[in-house]
């Protein structure tokens, strides 16, 4: 067994004494280093004791945001099946106000002896968020990838919808019906996604209406709420059109579209974001830009059983192209626009 705690300890960066002691689930060792003989453990091939030992299957962890938003259901719903037709079961986090956060659930993976990590939109995604954790965890060995909000310096895959081209589809679609003041009701600053978003629809609304052109732009959360207050700025200032950052902050529009007296689309025309199934479900429907949950999530499952098989993905970020769903939230301009 010496040479075995000698390889565990050396894969670590921790003393044999501390893998003996996880080994033996003692107490007084740290999380991070009792996490780092548990992943060396599991990476090395060595059988866990009983009662430290992984579920089978081959567990992978999923980490979301929330459930609020249905996208993210969707891509846990999607990934399921692809993951378990490769031999392995994701484990589901979702994240809630007062519940567990990222932090607690990378620690619980861990503890269940997880394959790698994948996080749906999480804390990666803002850019004022440190990739500490992320790149500690890679240097533990331990196999991540992300869904949408790229970093260049986690050494990890990215899978992301193509939020320029997403930008370009919406405005086009709306000067196409003579929408000439286009509005982008956005998510947070910090968002990598959304400033992503905001550049892509200037240079969407630029290319589309003219260099001259105004692209006026409001952050908010991503939520009906924030929809709402966005809503009335934009509306404030003119626009016949709104594109939407999700299509929960559509909602948002339209309701405020409503509260204020406006018919959509014949007053105001409303283009959401991910398809998700709220978006078929309001009223009227949506016309939303589809984010293609089914093949991110294929590709997703290949890429990343890959890396916890030791094949190491691609660096670079896999970018997936959008399509515009056309419903009833989109018409022609009206005639006093």
């Amino acid at each position: 067994m010496g040479a075995t705690l000698a390889d565990i300890a050396a894969h670590a960066r921790v003393s044999e004494a501390t893998v003996s002691r996880v080994l033996n689930d003692r107490p007084g060792v740290a999380q991070s280093k009792r996490q780092a003989v548990l992943t060396a453990l599991d990476l090395l091939g060595y059988e866990r004791p009983t009662r430290l030992r992984r579920r089978s299957g081959k567990p992978v962890g999923v980490i979301l945001p929330e459930l609020i938003n249905p996208v993210f259901p969707a891509f846990a719903q999607a990934l399921g099946p692809n993951f378990a037709r490769r031999g392995f079961s994701p484990l589901i986090g979702a994240q809630s106000e007062g519940g567990l956060d990222e932090d607690e659930y990378i620690d619980i993976f861990i503890e269940a002896g997880v394959s790698g990590i994948l996080f749906v939109s999480g804390r990666h995604s803002d850019a004022t968020f440190s990739t500490k954790r992320y790149r500690e965890l890679r240097e533990l060995g331990l196999p991540l990838a992300f869904v949408n909000g790229f970093r260049a310096d986690v050494d990890a895959p990215f899978f992301s919808i193509d939020d320029s081209s997403a930008m370009a589809l919406a405005v086009r679609h709306l000067a196409s019906m003579g929408h000439r003041r286009v509005g982008l009701a956005n998510g947070p600053d910090s968002s990598v996604s959304a400033q992503r978003r905001a550049k892509g629809f200037r240079d969407a609304v630029r290319e589309t209406l003219g260099a001259d052109a105004e692209a006026p732009i409001e952050a908010s959360l991503y939520s009906d709420d924030g929809g709402q207050g966005s809503a009335r700025t934009l509306i404030a200032r003119g626009c016949t059109g709104i594109v939407c950052a999700s299509d929960l902050i559509a909602v948002g529009v339209l309701d405020e579209a409503r509260r204020q007296g406006l018919k959509v689309p014949a007053d105001l025309s409303v283009v959401g974001m991910d398809d998700s199934p709220i978006a078929r479900h309001s009223w009227p429907p949506l016309t939303t830009v589809r984010q293609p949950v089914s093949a991110m999530s294929i590709a997703i499952a290949d890429a990343f059983v890959g890396e916890m098989n030791h094949v190491p993905a691609s660096r670079t970020e896999y970018l997936f192209q959008p399509e515009l769903v056309v419903r009833e939230s989109t018409g022609a301009v009206g005639p006093s626009a």
